[in-house]
């Protein structure tokens, strides 16, 4: 990445490949009806923000969406020029998936227009098709191709939260550990923050392939249709989880409420037991005149014996009761 901000600005060939120009070719660049432009900037710069606002000629509603901080997933159709915010899973290395990165687009017939904060590997990808003269050849299938990379690299993602709900359930099953509860936790958390993005995402290819837009044909508006009903599996996957992960926190719950309850009904029997027998010892045991045996010298033994026949007979009575 250059220090001006500029990541990538690059002339499409529309035969698969591209040339990169310098940032100061493209404040003096003419646009050619024959010809892609591709512009990708760190939209926190300052040479992001003078050439999107004084050079690129774009409306500026969508100048404002390019440069903006924060961001959701959303299509915005502006005549024949799409203005789009999609998110990708975060698979930079030390990094949470479910930090999802953004990067805002602008796509007309001859420009698009990117900005972003972090690297995106769809982004990546796309460059090196181009170096490798298999890209996309015009903005229709670069549209589909940014937004099926962003799709596919979810799925690895989800998959392995499905795996980690999976073997939640059969610890669960197998085990009563406490150490359960942090792991369930962090699998709701990362299910919450995927379908966070996931459900507006869906909403914003779904526009895509309903919008007329004459430069997207149908073969690639086919292909934004199977990338939608690849999102809605994904949103359904997400709350399947987070239902089932839902289910093994009640179960988990209802296992130490039981083992709570076993233990306390334990030591409500033990007290039952022992309350009038310490009643009998600590009224025997004070320090004044008249205490019955205390001149005998098997009153001790006498009273030990007592309490014994005492305690086993509370505990024939539970027994018979069905208390325990």
């Amino acid at each position: 990445m250059s220090q001006k901000g500029l990541v990538h600005a690059l002339v499409f060939d529309k035969k698969g490949s591209a040339k990169e120009i310098s940032y100061e070719h493209l404040k003096n660049y003419e646009y050619d009806d024959g010809l892609l432009l591709w512009v990708h900037f760190v939209y926190s710069s300052s040479e992001a923000n003078e050439w999107i606002a004084e050079y690129s000629g774009i409306d500026p509603i969508a100048v404002e969406a390019l440069l903006t901080d924060e961001t959701r997933p959303r299509t915005t159709i502006l005549d024949e020029n799409i203005l789009i915010a999609l998110r990708g899973v975060n698979l930079n290395p030390n990094s949470d998936p479910e930090d999802m990165i953004s990067i805002r687009l602008y796509i007309s017939e001859n420009l698009i227009i990117s900005t972003k904060k972090r690297d995106l590997l769809s982004v990546k990808d796309i460059v090196n098709s181009l170096n490798h003269n298999k890209g996309p050849i015009n903005s229709s299938e670069f549209l589909v191709a940014i937004a099926d990379r962003l799709t596919c690299r979810m799925e690895g993602t989800i998959d392995n939260i499905q795996d980690n709900a999976s073997e939640i359930e059969e610890l669960v099953i197998e085990s009563n550990s406490l150490e359960l509860r942090t792991k369930i936790s962090t699998i709701r958390r990362e299910a919450i923050a995927l379908r966070r993005y996931l459900s507006p995402q869906r909403e914003a290819i779904y526009t895509l392939y309903h919008a007329k837009i004459s430069w997207i044909n149908d073969y690639d508006k086919i292909q934004l249709r199977e990338i939608n009903d690849q999102l809605i599996r994904y949103v359904e996957e997400l709350d399947s989880i987070n239902d089932k992960v839902a289910l093994v926190q009640d179960e988990l719950t209802n296992k130490v409420t039981e083992q709570m309850n076993k233990r306390m009904y334990l030591l409500s029997i033990i007290s039952a037991i022992f309350l009038p027998l310490g009643f009998l010892t600590g009224l025997l045991g004070i320090n004044v005149g008249g205490i019955p045996g205390a001149e005998n010298t098997n009153s001790f033994m006498i009273f030990t014996v007592f309490l014994l026949v005492m305690g086993v007979l509370q505990y024939y009575l539970l027994k018979k009761f069905k208390w325990i």
